[in-house]
């Protein structure tokens, strides 16, 4: 499912540092060692559907490497 964020951020809080990551290992092999968070924050978002509505999203970030591997964990109506 492919989605577009058009809204801000809000509520933005981490939910897991460095080694309480499960996938902390894989992390560092795909995109380099650094000190990786979980965060996760509720936007508006744009599906690829053209639907548009309110989502709580997950992704893991680490300073220098940035952003990677953003996720719709569900939908708010």
């Amino acid at each position: 499912m492919g989605f577009e964020i058009v809204g801000p951020l809000r509520d933005t809080e981490t939910i897991a540092v460095g080694r309480s990551i499960r996938e902390l290992a894989r992390l560092r092999r795909a995109y380099g060692r650094g000190r990786w968070r979980k965060r996760k924050a509720v936007t508006t978002v744009r599906l690829s559907d053209g639907f548009v509505c309110d989502a709580e999203v997950h992704w893991y970030e680490a300073a220098g490497i940035g952003t990677r591997e953003l996720k719709i964990k569900r939908l708010i109506r």
